[in-house]
């Protein structure tokens, strides 16, 4: 039986799932599983994995049902009493799952053990640092504030908490990483390697994606989560949902430029304005509502003229700063 499963969901994966497959076959740590679940890709990504030779991969196929439906998929296949997740578009540093092991060797009690991001664009070239979190043991308060792990892609868990707690909620469309390890934090210690590890890809796909629909889906999980702590806790609820909306904010203003997304920006600004008050002094603000007038008041082309020669006034990313993991009653 080997030691870790290694589970990635994949829908028409074509151009990546090479690439992502290659990143875990390379791992230091070699006593691993490797399971894709071909979530009804209708391009070449079956020929894309059948190029590739390597006795711990397996590949299973099924209809289209999204991911959390073929993370369960793969969790059904899985055998290893150590579970890591990893998106068909990501990559893991060579190192990944070696000191995520050793980390959950040293902290029995764990749950899980996770990483630090970096994001990296389509073409794999470093963008930017991501999370650079620190929490370690009781994370619920953290957790509840944002979720710190960044993408499914990071954490190895113990095959025990998914025997406790279940899988992934398939009801929901958005949030079921965060979902699933609020639920992991309510019940485990985590363990952490502060060093980046899980290169999360930046794509037009994921800068375009429903940020209504995305709102909907998380604030039902912040909702569900906050039904579920200790009365001690529901002070940190608002500045949950400030985080969640400036992250909305930016999300809304950096696809691409259409009237609509302006508008939402607006919308989800003052959403974090009324959760987090200090906003209102903050440079950042002026930068958010100068890009939502212009994406709402012009053609997205005039929109894209203006911006580009307007930098750093339209550079509205910094939002991401005011993130608030403070979990103190006086932040």
């Amino acid at each position: 039986m080997p030691k870790i499963s290694v589970i990635i969901p994949v829908y028409n994966g074509e151009i990546t799932i090479r690439e992502t497959i290659e990143s875990v076959l390379n791992q230091t740590f070699t006593d691993f599983e490797l399971i894709v679940i071909n979530d009804g890709s209708t391009d070449s990504t079956l020929d894309a994995i059948a190029q590739i030779s390597d006795p711990r991969l397996q590949t299973f196929s099924y209809p289209n049902a999204g991911a959390n439906v073929s993370r369960n998929r793969g969790l059904a296949k899985s055998s290893g009493p150590y579970i890591s997740f990893i998106d068909a578009d990501d990559l893991w540093t060579t190192d990944k799952l070696e000191s995520q092991y050793q980390a959950l060797q040293e902290n029995p009690d764990a749950g899980l053990a996770y990483s630090w991001t970096d994001c990296i664009d389509e073409s794999s070239q470093f963008l930017r640092p991501d999370s650079r979190a620190t929490f370690s043991g009781d994370v619920l308060a953290p957790m509840l504030l944002a979720y710190f792990l960044s993408n499914g892609s990071n954490p190895l868990i113990r095959r025990e908490v998914f025997l406790e707690l279940g899988g992934f909620d398939e009801t929901l469309t958005f949030a079921q990483d965060w979902e699933m390890y609020l639920r992991v934090a309510r019940h485990y210690p985590f363990a952490v390697v502060p060093k980046p590890q899980v290169l999360y890809r930046q794509s037009a796909s994921t800068m375009s994606m429903n940020v209504v629909k995305k709102e909907v889906a998380v604030i039902q999980v912040i909702n569900r989560a906050f039904d579920r702590v200790p009365e001690t806790l529901q002070y940190l609820k608002p500045r949950s949902l400030g985080n969640f909306y400036k992250y909305l904010t930016v999300k809304a203003l950096e696809g691409t430029s259409t009237r609509q997304r302006g508008i939402s920006g607006f919308r989800f600004y003052l959403n974090a304005l009324r959760n987090d008050r200090n906003l209102l002094t903050a440079p950042v603000t002026l930068k958010v509502l100068y890009k939502a007038a212009v994406i709402s008041l012009f053609s997205p082309p005039i929109a894209q003229n203006i911006l580009a020669k307007t930098p750093k006034l339209s550079n509205t990313s910094t939002l991401l700063g005011y993130i608030n993991l403070d979990t103190s009653r006086s932040p």
